[in-house]
């Protein structure tokens, strides 16, 4: 299957949520199995999303490069094509506008599946309860921004074509464990994967398979006993670059660097940017202004924005600059970027329809790199390609030419 693999699998460890209730159950017949034509079975996607998430507050719907958490997995759900409906189960009001705006369907979950010692396999098991015509679902998990339609795709065929009642997603990982110490049972750590007299390379070892928890499908048979894992039993290997989860603030500013690079980002084919239009003020320059004793103002740049306005400008796109306040011709002089720029600018978003028209473009072909257009309409922009600004000097975003090099991320 390309790049990834799939395996069958007859015993493993439990999904999050999984109550303990001995040995998964073997293989048993799918209903509906030998009764003639009928209908395919039934395969909803539903992604879990309470809105009281405990490490980061309402973390599923926190904007993640610009999208909401959610949005990343509801996106690859509905342009999978392979879901007869897409639900995402919350107790949350936020959250369900998010979900509907997305295309997604809302099961308002119960104050009983809602709580922090709820498991998933409850809030499956009430969700099951209210929807008898779903035979089988997909549980996909909202903190698996890079999951891909072409993923979802394959694991819709293990069930419908190749007949396997549960597939869950795994990552291969090349890592070596020990045994935890523990006073007074264990003083010394001993190795549980491997030979330390004869430590393999990672090119002569296959590593080993683990859940990376974004996704597990299921039949509504074994969910109903209890299980998201069992009878005919098959494991997903996801790519590594695609296995991002989100836990804790800290896996935040990973993910988004993951997402950017790897995510799925629509149907749709992005069209070449021709016009980058930059705000002075804090993504040109770092916000500051540093006055001398005879009142003349001295800002600072970051030369490598300057060598990839260059870069850019060599490679067909035009850059042009943009500032609300009152910027002095000396100074704009002195940063010897020569660009067009307009300066005191209190509609920056009309002052940019007018270059777009100028040049002929659509919304589409048009970047605009700064931290907010000011009091614009929602609708208004969503436009254009919003990048933002962060002080991060190791993150980018690869425009058409994979030129720009600068401290910027697309949002």
């Amino acid at each position: 299957m390309d790049a990834l693999e799939k395996g069958a699998a007859t015993s493993g460890p439990a999904p999050r949520g999984r109550p303990s209730r001995g040995r998964p159950p073997k293989l048993q017949r799918s209903r509906g199995a030998g009764r003639g034509l009928e209908k395919p079975p039934h395969l909803a996607a539903l992604v879990l999303a309470r809105g009281g998430s405990k490490g980061i507050p309402l973390k599923n719907i926190k904007r993640l490069a610009g999208v909401p958490l959610i949005g990343w997995v509801l996106r690859a759900a509905l342009d999978a094509g392979v879901f007869q409906s897409v639900w995402v189960s919350t107790d949350h009001d936020e959250i369900e506008n998010v979900a509907k705006q997305f295309g997604a369907q809302v099961h308002r979950r119960s104050s009983e599946t809602s709580k922090d010692s709820s498991t998933s396999l409850d809030a499956i098991v009430e969700f099951l309860n209210y929807h008898n015509e779903v035979d089988i679902v997909g549980n996909i998990q909202a903190t698996s921004p890079c999951l891909h339609p072409t993923d979802l795709q394959k694991v819709a065929e293990m069930i419908r074509e190749e007949g396997y009642d549960s597939v869950f997603s795994v990552v291969r990982r090349h890592q070596f464990r020990w045994s935890e110490i523990q006073k007074g049972v264990r003083e010394v750590t001993e190795p549980l994967n491997l030979n330390p007299a004869k430590r393999p390379r990672r090119q002569d070892w296959d590593g080993e398979l683990y859940e990376n928890g974004s996704f597990y499908f299921a039949k509504r048979h074994l969910i109903e006993m209890g299980y998201l894992q069992g009878g005919k039993m098959a494991y997903y290997e996801m790519r590594a670059e695609h296995s991002v989860d989100i836990d804790v603030d800290i896996d935040w500013p990973i993910a988004e660097q993951r997402v950017l690079r790897f995510g799925y980002f629509g149907k749709e084919k992005l069209k070449e940017i021709k016009l980058l239009v930059c705000n002075i003020d804090g993504c040109l320059t770092n916000g500051h202004i540093y006055v001398s004793g005879d009142q003349k103002e001295i800002i600072s740049y970051d030369v490598k924005d300057a060598i990839g306005i260059s870069l850019l400008k060599k490679s067909g796109i035009e850059v042009r600059l943009i500032s609300e306040r009152a910027c002095s011709k000396q100074t704009l002089s002195a940063l010897k970027l020569d660009c067009k720029t307009e300066v005191s600018v209190s509609d920056k978003l009309a002052t940019v329809d007018e270059w777009r028209k100028e040049m002929g473009l659509c919304w589409k072909e048009v970047a605009y790199l700064g931290r907010t257009w000011g009091t614009v309409p929602l609708t208004e922009r969503k436009r254009a390609h919003l990048l933002s600004h962060t002080s991060s000097p190791c993150t980018r975003v690869d425009l058409p030419a994979s030129v720009f090099s600068g401290m910027f991320r697309a949002v």
